[in-house]
């Protein structure tokens, strides 16, 4: 007998719109990350205060404004990958810098809005293409719009050199970490799987058991990511000391996934001692302390075959190596023509932008073709959530230091204020959106202040924030409406072929090539259901509702549930059989 799973439509479209506006603005603040906020404290006071005490104002602001870039992509993912991720972001921001400032001092406004038409065609084509590719994309165009808005003085070199500088100082900050914990984030990530193994042993036989296990996916992705480098460079020579335990956690995480993933079908509830053993592996694989007292596992009782693979992973958290060699699971990438069509409507969006800047004689014209740069981004969510957030964060962030600037005098003082604010946007880059623009709002007023421009701009900057979030707006829902929803069907399919290709295979293949199956299965089944989340969050015209991806991606996770628990023999052969199918979003 399966357990009962929650198969039930997508959320509704007929929610209130006033509960639909608070859901796009997104979840609440939950923790503090305190490390990530001191470290966008001393990124953007740093350079400011070098610039005051040797007199180099202007080169300071703008190694500040690289800086807070920077923040805005520093993350808590490994350390390589955020290296290059800092290397593609300055790089391409100090080229757009450099274009930009010829542009300008070429003569002719033409000529920025030329340069800057092209740099939101080149940020538009590569843009979809992965994280650092979009990264490099948006601040190239960024880099555009400072450099095309903002007179700097001095050499046209000084002005690059300087932005690139400030991303520098971030990369260290960032990274200098790995000096001294060289591989804690692996670790951490290796450990929250372990934990979300036993809260979804601890779930077994209930109805949040789903969740837990969706949960336990997430956390196996993320350890994958982490140590994707490891097992890349294991397969072509002998991994070090260092790393052959963080190997031998990942590959048994990899097995207790398949274990866990059993138990729940078994569809029971299970004793304490067996949510725990994962804690008690973990403590045996990646002990804190290497003289520590080494906790013993113990005995389950009558074992069912999910607790007979559960007990055979602990005896092999204490052999010498457990060999399951894994690459890791790859997304769905867009097609060309979304490539092309983003490049399009981007360009689009930053030409409307400076027209509109240019009619309306708007002063620090940069910041409507700038908010287009950082609002018309589809990878990084849903595009009307995006804009929303924006607006709401620029009308908070204006508001703020407005209201502090009444009451704080002194360029100390105000280079403090920076530090606060730069704080308050590195906990909302990992939090909130209205949070880091809120931050990078105050911020920028203050370092356009330091820059001479000392005029009182916030409503303007409200309306201009408005309104080029409102041609974001315009010409991606009249233009491409259906992105986020052929992008949810995209992930679907591949998805539920995925688990098919896993069904199939399974029982012909040997247990390395079913972990890979397996893995990269659900992988795709919980990037479809984000991508089902984000589609369900951008508005939908009447009588245009979208298919029912969530029942289609529930069905394909009980599928691979049931082909997992038959690996073990832990389900009946038939159950395995099922197929599951998605609406063409067309056809509804």
């Amino acid at each position: 007998m399966t357990p009962a799973m929650r198969t039930g439509p997508g959320p509704s479209s007929g929610t209130p719109a006033p509960a639909r506006l608070l859901r796009a603005v997104g979840p609440p603040l939950s923790s503090l990350p305190l490390a990530a906020a001191v470290r966008g404290a001393v990124a953007l006071a740093t350079p400011l205060l070098v610039g005051v005490l040797t007199g180099w104002v202007f080169p300071s602001v703008i190694a500040a404004i690289g800086a807070l870039w920077a923040v805005g992509q520093d993350g808590s993912d490994p350390y390589p990958s955020r290296v290059g991720r800092f290397v593609a972001l300055g790089l391409s921001a100090s080229l757009g810098l450099a274009g930009g400032e010829l542009a300008l001092r070429s003569g002719p406004s033409a000529v920025v809005t030329v340069c800057l038409v092209v740099a939101a065609l080149v940020a538009g084509a590569i843009g979809l293409r992965g994280r650092i590719w979009s990264v490099a994309g948006m601040h190239l165009l960024l880099g555009v719009t400072i450099g095309g808005g903002i007179p700097v003085p001095g050499p046209w070199w000084q002005a690059p050199i300087a932005l690139f500088a400030g991303v520098s100082f971030v990369l260290v900050l960032s990274s200098a970490p790995w000096l001294w914990q060289r591989h804690h984030i692996e670790r951490a990530a290796l450990l929250a799987v372990f934990r979300a193994a036993s809260t979804a042993l601890a779930a077994a036989g209930t109805p949040g058991a789903a969740e837990t296990r969706r949960h336990l996916t997430d956390a196996l992705d993320n350890a994958h990511q982490a140590m994707d480098r490891h097992l890349t460079s294991s397969r072509r020579q002998p991994p070090d000391a260092r790393v052959e335990p963080l190997l031998r956690a990942f590959r048994l995480a990899v097995r207790l996934g398949e274990a866990v993933t059993t138990l729940q079908w078994e569809a029971r509830p299970l004793p304490a001692v067996v949510s725990r053993a994962p804690l008690v592996m973990s403590a045996r694989l990646l002990p804190v302390r290497k003289d520590g007292d080494v906790p013993v596992l113990p005995d389950f009782g009558p074992h069912s075959p999910g607790l007979h693979a559960l007990a055979q992973l602990s005896v092999a958290a204490d052999a010498e190596r457990v060999d399951t060699a894994l690459a890791a699971p790859a997304s769905p990438c867009p097609t060309r023509q979304a490539h092309l069509r983003y490049a399009v409507l981007l360009a689009l969006c930053v030409l409307a932008a400076q027209v509109c800047a240019d009619l309306l004689h708007s002063p620090r014209a940069y910041w409507l073709p700038m908010t287009v740069a950082f609002v018309y981004k589809p990878d990084f969510g849903p595009v009307f959530r995006r804009a929303l957030n924006r607006c709401v964060g620029t009308v908070v962030g204006a508001a703020a230091i407005g209201a502090v600037s009444t009451a704080v005098h002194g360029t100390y003082a105000f280079i403090g204020v920076v530090a606060f604010f730069g704080a308050l946007m590195a906990v909302g880059v990992r939090h909130h959106y209205v949070l880091a623009t809120t931050g990078l709002t105050a911020v920028v007023f203050v370092l356009v202040d330091l820059l001479g421009d000392h005029r009182a701009l916030y409503g303007a900057r409200m309306l201009d924030t408005a309104l080029a979030a409102a041609l974001v707006l315009v010409v991606h829902f009249v233009a491409w409406p259906r992105s986020a929803v052929s992008r949810a069907d995209s992930r679907t399919r591949a998805a539920l072929a995925a688990a098919h290709r896993y069904r199939d295979l399974s029982p012909t293949v040997g247990p390395d090539r079913r972990h890979a199956l397996r893995r990269a299965a659900y992988r795709q089944l919980a990037d479809a259901r984000r991508a089902a989340v984000h589609a369900r969050r951008e508005p939908v015209l009447r009588g245009a509702e979208p298919p029912d991806w969530e029942r289609a991606i529930t069905s394909a996770e009980e599928l691979c549930d049931a082909v997992t628990a038959r690996a073990l023999h832990a389900a009946p052969g038939p159950a395995a059989q099922t197929t599951v199918t998605v609406a063409s979003s067309d056809a509804m």
